[in-house]
């Protein structure tokens, strides 16, 4: 009678043992008894220090001379469909002219840069909780692709008169205009006329977020990047 109190005593307390345990991975799974989650406030305070660290970054690398120009990832070059024409002009001579001409379309994106300071700021601005947290938690890129849904039609507008402005001033149309006279003399050589305003807006913007999003990696991943105490405890959260 004794053994059967004790064996059934000893099933008791093994069954509440077990409970036990399995009672702490639920508690665990739930988030319960562990350290608070960082608040939604600190997330977004968090999220929106390193977009405006990651865009600051992104618009002094591009926003100089040289910025584009320098950076073979980003460099703007001879149009895609003209490449044959820039191959007939290199082959007829005008090598140094199809350069200069590449140098002044670097140059008026790289005058056009700053401009997305102002409108990435904005958009940081009006980011919700929920903006931050899909941010926090999606790809490496996530935030640069958010920046793309929500800024990249005000900025080709935004680009478009200062890079209309800058690649006159910098005498990209007047050298493409020569480039193109000279290539219809060449014969058998097509020159198809493209709006050179929407090249170089469209080449500026892409080369602008290929920068923010390397910088938001680093952000991500490089703790030495994570130049602020907020930066460091949000994303060594995540």
């Amino acid at each position: 009678m004794k053994k059967a109190l004790l064996l059934s005593l000893a099933l008791t307390l093994i069954l509440a043992l077990a409970a036990e345990a399995q009672l702490k991975d639920l508690a665990q799974g739930l988030g319960i008894g562990k350290k608070s989650a960082l608040s939604d406030d600190k997330v977004v305070a968090g999220l929106r220090e390193a977009l405006q660290v990651g865009t600051g970054n992104a618009v002094n690398l591009t926003g100089k001379v040289d910025g584009y120009f320098k950076n073979e990832a980003i460099k703007i070059l001879f149009p895609p469909k003209l490449r044959l024409v820039e191959r007939g002009l290199r082959a007829a001579g005008q090598g140094q002219q199809v350069d200069e001409f590449i140098l002044s379309m670097n140059r008026a994106a790289e005058k056009g840069a700053p401009q997305a300071r102002a409108i990435f700021v904005d958009a940081i601005k009006h980011m919700t909780f929920d903006d931050a947290r899909r941010i926090l938690t999606g790809g490496d890129t996530a935030a640069t692709e958010y920046f793309k849904t929500h800024t990249a039609k005000t900025l080709a507008s935004t680009f478009r008169p200062v890079v209309a402005k800058a690649t006159s001033e910098a005498g990209a149309t007047q050298r493409y205009k020569q480039l193109m006279g000279r290539a219809q003399s060449i014969p058998f050589l097509k020159a198809e006329w493209i709006d050179l305003d929407d090249y170089v807006v469209s080449q500026a913007l892409n080369g602008l977020f290929y920068m923010l999003g390397e910088e938001e990696k680093r952000i991500r991943k490089n703790p030495a990047a994570q130049v602020t105490s907020l930066l460091k405890e949000v994303f060594g959260k995540k």
